[in-house]
């Protein structure tokens, strides 16, 4: 028995619908531009109150608006229906390797959140529960799920590998495709019922699936009781993971009792000369303050490998400690590697805010290592590129 499978009725882009995932953007006024500029958009359904016509409306009083939106997508053609199927992806762009995935239904049930619960697909990090509240909510409103949970196969991600390229290459032509912001082409291909549909189901579902990108769309799936939730598994060799950083848009101190309250935690502060960078490697972050860039090497504790991890520092001796912000404050922007250290710098040059916390990316030997031990990655700490796009596959949930 394998743990994915087809989705029952599907809704496939006809194109015009791809879109980054509603949590991949550091402003929500980039939500609104895009929304204005592509109507179909699946952002439009997926964060309807940062629609132009929606501004100051709440997420939960705009849900109407996101069921008349996927409602007129689906009548003027913008999806067409197919049903028992699992869709090939694949992601590419020159001068980079294909990365591959599976577009398909996993079940609810195998989730784990520690070593005592059983199941395949392991969640990994904390997450902000008004948000899962927000996923839920669309959920129901939609009887829809348009942003897939990205798995990563961890038992048997090599042969999947090998049998998606192979697959893809004899797919013949895609049924759709579509360019994200950073010029990848996401290509997709339906497979209906048969041999090899069930054979890439088995391999998919063949060891354990790490949640890659979609805490909060999974815990979602839990708290909503459905038995199923929309998912890309995709292989190691397809991904890598990028920096994840920080903005503060308002500091409770001066940067100067910033840096003393570190120093005073046994962090060691050094300035930077020249443009702030994010570090190459683990052990030292980087802080842009208004007037000076610095480089803090913060003091390990005597925790394990999780309590020691740069983000798991950051969150709890930077933010909690030296400022007093619990993670979920409204201050924090947590900023994918989407975004280069010249924007985030030069967010607080314009004033925009006033920190800029710049951290190595997680190392993947850290992330599996902590994925094995049951432990939870602290918020927001693994960027996972290349994204899987929303909007190309809706999976319609049973009424």
């Amino acid at each position: 028995m394998t743990v994915v499978h087809p989705i029952a009725r599907a809704w496939i882009t006809t194109g015009g619908t791809g879109a980054q995932n509603y949590d991949e953007f550091a402003d929500d006024a980039e939500i609104t531009a895009i929304i204005e500029t592509n109507p179909h958009s699946a952002l439009g359904i997926e964060m309807p109150h940062r629609a132009p016509e929606s501004l100051g409306t709440s997420f939960l009083d705009a849900l109407p608006a996101a069921v008349s939106r996927l409602a007129e997508a689906k009548a003027d053609g913008s999806y067409t229906p197919a049903e028992q199927v699992l869709v090939l992806y694949r992601i590419s762009a020159p001068g980079e390797a294909p990365a591959y995935g599976l577009f398909a239904m996993v079940d609810t049930d195998q989730i784990s959140t520690s070593a005592d619960e059983p199941g395949l697909v392991i969640r990994n990090e904390d997450v902000f529960i008004a948000k899962v509240r927000e996923r839920v909510a669309l959920a129901e409103a939609l009887g829809h799920l348009l942003s897939p949970v990205l798995l990563l196969q961890t038992g048997r991600g090599d042969e999947l590998h090998r049998a998606l390229a192979a697959a893809t290459e004899t797919a013949g032509v895609p049924a759709a495709t579509d360019t994200d912001q950073s010029g990848r082409t996401h290509a997709i291909w339906l497979l209906g019922p048969g041999p090899q549909q069930d054979e890439l189901a088995a391999l998919a579902g063949g060891g354990e699936l790490v949640v890659a990108d979609g805490n909060h769309r999974s815990l979602a799936a839990q708290t909503g009781g459905l038995p199923r939730f929309l998912a890309v598994v995709t292989t190691p060799d397809s991904v890598a993971i990028q920096p994840y950083n920080r903005l503060v848009s308002e500091l409770t101190a001066t940067p100067a009792e910033l840096l003393d309250r570190l120093r005073a935690a046994g962090a060691t502060v050094t300035p930077i000369t020249g443009p702030v960078e994010v570090p190459a490697t683990g052990g030292t972050v980087h802080l842009q303050l208004p007037d000076q860039g610095y480089a803090v090497s913060l003091p390990h504790t005597d925790g394990g490998q999780l309590e020691n991890l740069d983000h798991a520092l950051v969150e709890r001796l930077l933010l909690r400690d030296a400022l007093g912000l619990d993670p979920g404050d409204k201050r924090i922007t947590y900023v994918g590697g989407d975004y280069p250290a010249a924007w985030l710098t030069g967010e607080v040059a314009a004033g925009r805010a006033e920190l800029a916390i710049l951290i190595a990316p997680v190392t993947v030997d850290d992330f599996v290592a902590v994925n094995l031990a049951r432990e939870k990655m602290p918020r927001k700490s693994t960027w996972f590129t290349p994204k899987a796009r929303g909007g190309l596959v809706v999976a319609e949930l049973p009424s």
